[in-house]
């Protein structure tokens, strides 16, 4: 049994998608030869938090931690709900008000890669004296926050021990990188400590195909794909929903609103009136008010239910009870590499998938592949409003599902031993 150190800010009670990655991994490594021990903050600064994710954890795993001090705690002395965002990635282009200004450009500056940096050198001194008492047989950092990779660097550096670096999205190509406010400094700061993580670990893993082809223009290190997935959980108790819903998990911010979806379902209302009356959109995570005004500028409020933040069992119930499942990525070419993890419980779900992203997004390829629903740029009215049809008709005549193929490799257990094949090499 090889011994894995995983470094990893978002853990049990965090909620979200940045938990449940390395959350299954630990959950079933030991299947297959590798022993986790993982190294926490014991105080952190979550936007999220979801108790049931705590149940996950092996009970009898050793998990190690150390204090952290974060900047987004004082932040909150300004403006909370601001803070929040920024703390989670959300960052809006549209509305910015002076205060987020001085906020976006402290954090984009003045922390480098992030705001959780503050936490590497009293990791890597506690983790050193760690691994000399306690050795073990690779180290694992996953990111974001990028900052823990440069744990892994220096422990790699000190210690001569194997380094596997853990992308679950990009780095300075990501879609929010652009609006840190950046100075050249700075700018060229976060490329060199990239490109320095991508050159000395021992192994890159990615969470996509297009964050690969990115990252091998800049290293030679060996890069391999190991997509997020699905859970195979226990039989979920439901009842098919008796309206045609088409139900969106996650959130829904300013840039993430797809006014073609919009205009093709009030279209589709004012010709058919059943189609009005069976129509229910269900939103759950944050949805922005800029979506809201969309919505009701379309006349489709009435049609919608807005659930807030659910558990991730609420989660799971709702997305195989709903007609239809929405997946909704930005219009944008930084986002291609982005494959949302609700992606892979979607698959689960086995229910008809509708998808709009950006030209050449990798989630058109997952779709494609296991043949689970239909992939529409934001320019596809047509295709979309054909498309939308077509299902209310099976709707309407109770055969709407999908023959999805080909899912059983996203999930949770055989990643696990993908990366587990990783460990031990």
């Amino acid at each position: 049994m090889k011994r894995a150190l995983i470094i990893t800010y978002y853990w049990p009670p965090a909620g979200g998608p940045g938990v449940q990655r390395w959350l299954k991994f630990v959950k079933y490594f030991r299947e297959f030869g590798v022993e986790p021990i993982v190294y926490v903050p014991e105080n952190p600064n979550y936007p999220l938090v979801d108790e049931n994710f705590s149940s996950e954890i092996p009970f009898d795993i050793e998990i190690i931690k150390q204090p952290i001090n974060e900047p987004y705690r004082f932040a909150k002395l300004f403006s909370k709900k601001k803070t929040k965002q920024i703390s989670s990635g959300i960052i809006s282009k549209k509305e910015v008000s002076a205060m987020e200004k001085l906020m976006l450009y402290v954090r984009g500056n003045f922390f480098i890669p992030d705001a959780r940096v503050g936490w590497v050198n009293p990791s890597v001194v506690f983790l050193s004296e760690y691994i000399a008492k306690n050795p073990v047989d690779v180290i694992i950092t996953t990111g974001p926050p990028h900052s823990l990779h440069l744990i892994g660097m220096q422990l790699q550096k000190e210690l001569n021990v194997k380094w596997i670096a853990d992308f679950r999205d990009p780095w300075t190509t990501i879609h929010y990188h652009k609006s840190l406010r950046l100075n050249k400094s700075s700018e060229r700061k976060h490329k060199e400590l990239e490109a320095s993580v991508l050159k000395r670990a021992d192994i890159i893993t990615v969470t996509s195909p297009t964050t690969k082809k990115e990252f091998e223009m800049i290293t030679e290190t060996p890069i391999v794909v190991i997509t997020n997935g699905y859970d195979v959980s226990e039989k979920i108790d439901f009842t098919m929903d008796t309206n045609f819903s088409i139900s969106h998990i996650g959130s829904l911010l300013s840039e993430r609103n797809p006014e073609v979806l919009w205009k093709v379902l009030a279209e589709i209302c004012k010709e058919n009136n059943s189609f009005k009356n069976d129509l229910r959109l269900e939103f759950a995570g944050v949805v922005s008010d800029e979506v809201k005004k969309s919505l009701e500028s379309f006349q489709l409020i009435e049609n919608c239910d807005f659930l807030g933040y659910v558990s991730h069992s609420e989660a799971l119930t709702l997305q195989h009870k709903s007609q239809v499942l929405l997946l909704v990525e930005i219009n944008s070419a930084e986002t291609r590499a982005i494959i949302p993890g609700k992606l892979f419980e979607y698959l689960a779900a086995k229910r008809p998938i509708i998808a709009l992203g950006p030209k050449e997004s990798d989630i058109e390829g997952i779709i494609s592949e296991t043949k689970s629903g239909t992939f529409f740029g934001y320019w596809d009215d047509e295709e979309l409003k054909l498309e939308i049809l077509q299902l209310y008709e099976q709707f309407q005549n109770g055969d709407l599902k999908i023959a999805s193929e080909g899912i059983e490799k996203y999930s949770r257990r055989e990643l696990t031993k993908r990366m587990a094949s990783l460990v031990l090499k």
